[in-house]
């Protein structure tokens, strides 16, 4: 008998990161690399046993079940003191989904301290987020890499170096004190949008979409929204920034799996629910004395939400919000983003000029739009050959394979001459 396909990746997506945050809990973190080590043989197991014995009615269950007994016979191996193999008997039917309602506060809690935990002064800075995505998300470290831009061996040395500091220091598993959560709060909302942005477009796989990271990131982030706090302006900005974006989805794509630009897609796919609940949290973001990043990139997602047609969309105030963006957050990837919106507003040959410096930029070494932005605004004035060159360029670097056919078929339009199409 084979496992189910989506029982198999909920299970090691969704389901690892919260058996890692309960089993940590009750055992403390200090020990986990113990805690991850026992959950991934716990779930290798049960790829072993399920396709003999049936997949059991509670499948989350087991897994804690076999973990929790790895963990303790570990433990007891240690010599470790009594009070946490006590701890980790009483947990046995209370820290895992589903049993009864009260469990799903409990688990939203350990998810939570685990945000904050990985985010905790004690852990390297550049560690911290490769932490979360690993053991919060359940990330890979080549997942890690590619939402970072970094090469596998630098965050497999970090999240080394990351634990170590948990291991070696009195870090207990539980959420900071008023000041120290604000400051650890812009890490996590960093974390939460790179999840999302993981989802909502692959850096690489057969399907440009993940609506399950989708669901995690505005998962973990309502959890976070829960606890209001001075930071909350801030989350409420990055949930209508995800809620605008993750409305296009069901847009993004066609029958085909291929993807739809946003000048061609059907707005009237949009989903309007996400679009209203986005609005409202915006109205939620205006009422902090602090201006953040995620302010003018929901900003900048409400106007294209807000426009009927492409054609309706107000692209001065998109680029008036890109210029405040440079301001708070300066990035390569923001003055690519501003450089469409100067083309837009200023024409091809003035995007292509806001685009200069960028070529040389590391971080955009592996980045395929910068060769895509570039080679549309050489089409858009007449230069197919330079366009194409950019094109083949960027079919060189790492994509989903959506992305890469929408290349070849731009690729193939301007060798043939044609006009460049709306990007």
């Amino acid at each position: 008998m084979s496992l189910p396909p989506d029982l198999v990746a909920d299970l090691f997506r969704h389901r690892y990161a919260r058996l890692v945050a309960s089993l940590c809990s009750a055992i403390g973190p200090n020990r986990l690399d113990l805690v991850e080590d026992v959950v991934q043989e716990a779930l290798v197991r049960a790829l072993r046993v399920w396709p003999a014995e049936g997949v059991p009615e509670n499948p989350e269950a087991w897994v804690f079940r076999v973990a929790r007994n790895l963990a303790l016979d570990s433990l007891r191996r240690q010599k470790v003191k009594t009070r946490i193999d006590a701890e980790l008997q009483r947990d046995t039917n209370e820290a895992i989904l589903p049993p009864a309602a009260g469990d799903d506060d409990r688990i939203a809690d350990d998810t939570l301290r685990m945000l904050f935990l990985c985010s905790h002064p004690a852990v390297p800075a550049d560690a911290r987020v490769s932490l979360i995505l690993k053991t919060v998300c359940g990330f890979g470290v080549p997942a890690i890499a590619r939402a970072l831009l970094q090469k596998e061996a630098t965050i497999a040395q970090r999240l080394v170096r990351a634990k170590a500091k948990l291991q070696g220091g009195d870090v207990q598993f539980e959420m900071p004190g008023p000041i120290e959560l604000q400051a650890r709060l812009d890490l996590v909302l960093q974390v939460i949008y790179l999840v999302f942005t993981e989802g909502h477009r692959a850096h690489a796989g057969a399907s440009l979409v993940r609506s399950d990271l989708v669901d995690e990131a505005l998962r973990l982030l309502a959890l976070v929204l829960e606890r209001p706090g001075p930071g909350a302006p801030q989350a409420h900005a990055l949930m209508a920034l995800m809620l605008f974006l993750g409305a296009r989805m069901p847009a993004r794509v066609d029958a085909s799996g291929d993807l739809v630009p946003l000048a061609q897609q059907d707005r009237s796919h949009w989903n309007r629910t996400w679009l209203a609940y986005g609005f409202e949290h915006f109205r939620h973001s205006i009422g902090g004395e602090r201006l953040t990043a995620y302010h003018c990139e929901a900003a900048i997602a409400s106007v294209h939400a807000a426009a009927t047609t492409y054609a309706d969309t107000d692209w001065p105030r998109i680029l008036r919000e890109y210029d405040r963006l440079l301001q708070i957050g300066p990035s390569p990837v923001v003055r690519l983003n501003r450089a469409v919106a100067v083309g837009k507003v200023h024409g091809a040959a003035a995007g292509l000029q806001a685009l200069a410096g960028l070529a040389g930029d590391k971080a955009l070494d592996d980045y395929f739009l910068l060769g895509a932005v570039t080679a549309q605004l050489h089409w858009e004035l007449g230069a197919c050959a330079a366009a194409a060159a950019e094109l083949r360029a960027a079919l060189q670097q790492p994509c989903s394979e959506p992305e890469r056919r929408l290349l070849e078929r731009r690729l193939a339009a301007c060798e043939r001459g044609e006009p460049a199409p709306p990007w």
